[in-house]
């Protein structure tokens, strides 16, 4: 070989070897790399992956060990997730995580529907309901009302059966903002809602009748048929 190859090689081996020439970092700074890595990881990241950002002869899997083991007992763990790695809060404290929200519910029309003759005819029984509707009340609907706590049972009627009647909620008057539930809507508002549109049934106190002298007396009327 010349002297001149000779020269040329030199700087080849050195570019080949180039990575080999530093040190590997300090442990401690090692596990400081991995702890960055993993804190602004969104998923888990493989000991692989940890390598391959690191510098060059930096050993990952090492440093996890004494990262967990500073991180014992602390608010934030890590954890192994399958083959990889992650930053995790820790499990007891799980609960401090948790974030309620209030949950809007759309009531159906026939929830609407059912709701208003509540209101108006209250006590009500299920049949007195689907007579006013004119179609069935599904148990579905009744019982989303019931979970809202917009409604609730009332006394049972002293008639054959002697059917559970439904009354509405404190619930249900503070959510609507009312003092009582005379202060619903009259007959006209509801019927320009589209609410009701069937005649009530027989005997019972016709919608929007407001004046205390017809409630007392549809009351009065009324309580006898009812068991205290």
């Amino acid at each position: 070989m010349s002297e001149t190859e000779e020269h040329t090689a030199a700087p080849n081996d050195a570019a080949a070897q180039g990575e080999s020439l530093f040190e590997a970092p300090p442990i401690a700074e090692q596990e400081r790399m991995c702890e960055a890595i993993l804190f602004a990881s969104a998923a888990p990241v493989t000991v692989k992956e940890l390598n391959d950002r690191m510098p060059h002869g930096c050993d990952a899997a090492e440093a996890l060990v004494h990262l967990r083991k500073r991180y014992e007992g602390r608010g934030v763990q890590v954890v192994r997730v399958g083959d990889a790695w992650a930053m995790r809060t820790a499990a007891d404290l799980s609960f401090l995580m948790q974030k309620e929200t209030v949950e809007t519910r759309k009531l159906s029309r026939a929830a609407i529907e059912t709701l208003a003759i509540i209101a108006y005819h209250q006590p009500v029984t299920r049949a007195e309901i689907e007579e006013i509707r004119g179609v069935s009340v599904s148990r579905g609907t009744v019982d989303q009302l019931l979970e809202m706590e917009w409604i609730r049972f009332g006394r049972r009627k002293m008639t054959p059966g002697r059917p559970v009647t439904f009354v509405v909620t404190q619930a249900f008057l503070d959510h609507f903002g009312l003092s009582s539930a005379r202060d619903l809507p009259g007959l006209k508002e509801l019927r320009a809602a589209g609410l009701l549109e069937n005649r009530p049934p027989p005997g019972t106190l016709p919608l929007g009748v407001s004046e205390s002298d017809d409630e007392e007396e549809a009351t009065t009327g009324q309580s006898e048929l009812f068991e205290d």
